[in-house]
């Protein structure tokens, strides 16, 4: 909106008609780069304004946590003189996005098909549960994705239940999904003049993310089972008790297990045959384990990790939220920053020469509408 602005996607233009969170997520990412975005909301308003608790000033912090840097209009799509706001900011936008069901929006005329034939540079994002085809109908929550793509299958202890990841996963990763789809597209249209139609789904996204668990399946035959917080081809690569609480304990290799075994005093288990490989080792591991547990009772956590960390051995301990920022913030990678008054938590990518920008809030409901409105009138 002829605004200046700064950032590696300063002068784009994002028409962002998503909500909830995986498509939100997708557009503060290009807002933090310096995309100008327009998010479109019904006149209720995204659904995540009403998630609370917890709450700041009375707004969710779900809703400030991937809002930022945008500016909000509500449009009701049934309103005749709304639906042609939102048509023309379909038709001026570089980037378009969308979480409706498919073919949801094409009722409204703001489909990819009918938006692009009067805006052929539109890189148009669609974000769905279960794609376009034979799951368009089914609804798209995160935790209906977690238990079908077989992650809840693979979370919690042996003999309990499965359980949902502490956060909605893949909604997080479809929406990053969504931003290299969007920035590869913008990337060829700058060849070709075009954008085009991008379609994500949270199954895909889900499949794609389960990464080695998958890839066993599909290239090895070996269906994966719940295993607690062991690793099905590394050990040690799970908590361990030591004499006040549990360490993260890892040899992702052999040279960190002589390592690891260094620092423990326990310099004869490289040598053991059934130790000396980390295949030997994964074999062995009701052998192994407590072997180790019985050096790390005794000396604390706090005074394990330090020594492991100073010899190269990778270790964590298992921290509270409040705890991983503060550590976050030792290790001096300023992780809050100030959005124009709301604490927020810094976009994850450093560039030398183009940082992130963090100069609006996360916008009230229709708070820039009628400055949009009279925009799109011009």
């Amino acid at each position: 909106m002829a605004e200046q602005r700064s950032g590696p996607l300063a002068g784009l233009l994002v028409a962002d008609f998503s909500r909830i969170l995986a498509g939100p997520y997708a557009t503060m990412l290009l807002a933090d780069l310096g995309a100008e975005v327009i998010k479109v909301e019904s006149p209720a308003g995204d659904d995540t304004r009403t998630w609370m608790p917890p709450v700041r000033d009375g707004v969710s912090t779900y809703y400030l946590g991937i809002n930022r840097n945008k500016k909000s209009i509500a449009l009701d799509l049934k309103d005749p003189d709304d639906l042609t706001a939102a048509r023309e900011l379909a038709r001026r936008a570089d980037v378009m996005i969308e979480n409706f069901r498919p073919g949801g929006l094409a009722r409204f005329g703001l489909d990819h098909a009918t938006v692009a034939a009067g805006n052929e540079k539109i890189v148009y994002a669609s974000i769905s549960g279960f794609g376009s085809g034979a799951g368009a109908g089914m609804p798209g929550y995160d935790l209906m994705v977690q238990a079908i793509s077989g992650l809840m299958s693979l979370t919690g202890d042996p003999d309990g239940s499965p359980f949902r990841a502490g956060i909605s996963v893949f909604d997080v990763m479809a929406g990053m999904h969504a931003s290299i789809g969007i920035l590869a597209a913008l990337n060829r249209r700058a060849v070709t003049g075009r954008g085009q139609h991008i379609e994500v789904n949270l199954l895909s996204s889900a499949l794609s993310g389960l990464v080695n668990h998958s890839s066993g399946y599909v290239a090895g035959g070996t269906v994966p089972f719940r295993m607690g917080n062991a690793h099905p081809s590394l050990f040690p690569y799970e908590p361990l008790p030591t004499k006040d609480g549990e360490l993260i304990v890892i040899a992702g290799n052999d040279g960190q297990f002589r390592k690891l075994c260094q620092v423990l005093d326990l310099p004869g288990l490289p040598e053991d045959p059934r130790f000396g490989r980390n295949q030997d080792r994964t074999a062995h591991r009701e052998e192994l384990r407590p072997i180790l547990v019985e050096r790390l009772a005794t000396r604390t956590r706090d005074e394990w990790f330090r020594a492991l960390l100073d010899a190269g051995v990778p270790c964590a301990p298992i921290n509270t939220i409040d705890e991983g920022v503060a550590f976050a913030e030792e290790l001096g990678l300023n992780p809050v920053i100030d959005s124009g008054g709301i604490p927020s938590v810094r976009n994850p990518i450093t560039f030398s020469e183009t940082p992130p920008r963090y100069e609006l809030p996360p916008p009230g409901l229709d708070e820039h509408g009628e400055e949009i409105r009279a925009w799109l009138k011009n």
